[in-house]
């Protein structure tokens, strides 16, 4: 699979967030629209932001972590999901400029958490391929990295049946 590509300082990134429907040997990932079934998964899925079809071209699917997380691999071959310390080596990069002063193009996909969808178009949020094992269980979480003013990506973490966009990292 062809993904357009930016380097930054050593490493090579994706210039768009990830759009595919099925992982890397094949097996399909399911589209789940309901909210109530995505806010039950503890597997991988994946939607558009608001269940619109017309911001995948635009900003990519979202994906749960479950999805992040398979052994079925989610990124392409050649690629893999960054890890927390290559979204750092990003950032530190990147200092005080913008993402999108960089190339990155931070496309601004919003994500979808308990219950709705928020932020399309003012705030980016992107998983890392690490769990955060400091929340207690009844918060599994995962670090991320999000966009917002200021355009510089920011570290946190989010519960992992959220749908938030992934950007791919080449090996």
């Amino acid at each position: 699979m062809f993904l357009p590509t930016i380097v930054i300082g050593t490493q090579q990134w994706a210039k768009e967030n990830l759009d595919v429907m099925t992982y890397r040997n094949g097996d399909v990932i399911p589209y789940v629209s309901n909210q109530a079934t995505w806010d039950a998964l503890t597997t991988g899925a994946w939607c558009y932001y608001n269940d619109d079809a017309a911001n995948g071209p635009i900003y990519g699917k979202l994906y749960n972590w479950y999805a992040v997380n398979d052994v079925r691999g989610l990124a392409p071959t050649g690629w893999h999901i960054p890890t927390d310390a290559e979204w750092t080596t990003l950032t530190t990069k990147l200092g005080t400029r913008s993402a999108d002063d960089s190339g990155f193009r931070g496309l601004l996909g919003g994500r979808r958490t308990a219950g709705s969808y928020m932020n399309n178009g003012s705030y980016g949020y992107w998983w890392s391929s690490e769990q955060n094992n400091n929340n207690p269980p009844n918060y599994p979480s995962a670090y991320i990295r999000y966009l917002g003013p200021g355009g510089r990506p920011v570290l946190s973490w989010n519960n992992k049946p959220e749908g938030l966009s992934v950007r791919c990292i080449r090996d």
